[in-house]
């Protein structure tokens, strides 16, 4: 009893912080967990920040907003037809962890803080269960592509991924803020000795540090 009332509340408060999630439940579904993150499934131009919510039947990308006007995001993957769970720890990228889920060859990248996404794994993994026997179901700690075949039951597995440090997340932000300081200077300079000579090569090159870091980033997704 104590423990269907501990899920109902959790249910209620999930309601009560994500607006409108209500009316997108199927017949029979429930919220099993909702956490900020960021969705990345392809479909849209970048990153979608959103609330990534577990159900009893799905896995939702979802936000809904009503200023300045109406917009609403609704991504959603089947818990009954996921064929991997894989959480991915990559270098260079000390606060944030992500989620690869896929369903078939439709893939969604989530990012969010350690603690958020080892709640989703944990959460997906024990969703999951409901739809195929406990017998079947299946870790491996392996890289992606060393999995063939199909799999009766989504593959849940952790991945450490090495990134040159060139191009990791970090760098591209040390990169693009390095680059506005300069900028900054650059003008602060300029004022201030009011010679163009002194203050043009240091905004030039935070200028290009910008731009690099943009197109690096671009290149990524």
């Amino acid at each position: 009893m104590s423990q269907v009332n501990n899920t109902t509340r959790t249910i209620e408060k999930i309601f009560r912080r994500v607006k409108g999630l209500r009316d997108q439940m199927q017949p029979g579904e429930e919220p099993l967990l909702a956490v900020p993150a960021i969705w990345d499934s392809g479909q849209e131009q970048h990153s979608t920040p959103c609330e990534v919510i577990v159900t009893n039947q799905r896995l939702l990308g979802y936000y809904s907003v009503h200023f300045p006007r109406k917009r609403l995001f609704l991504e959603e993957l089947s818990l009954a037809a996921l064929t991997t769970v894989s959480l991915r720890h990559k270098t260079y990228e000390p606060l944030f962890r992500e989620l690869l889920v896929s369903e078939g060859r439709r893939k969604v990248y989530i990012r969010a803080p350690r603690r958020y996404i080892e709640a989703l794994f944990a959460a997906l993994r024990s969703a999951t269960e409901q739809f195929i026997p406990a017998a079947q179901a299946m870790f491996e700690d392996k890289p992606e592509e060393n999995r063939t075949g199909p799999s009766p039951a989504p593959v849940y597995g952790r991945q450490d991924i090495r990134t040159s440090f060139d191009r990791s997340p970090l760098a591209i932000t040390l990169l693009f803020v390095g680059g506005i300081v300069l900028e900054i200077l650059g003008f602060a300079l300029w004022g201030a000795t009011q010679s163009a000579q002194a203050g043009i090569p240091l905004f030039v090159a935070g200028l290009v540090a910008v731009l690099t870091a943009t197109f690096i980033k671009r290149q990524r997704r």
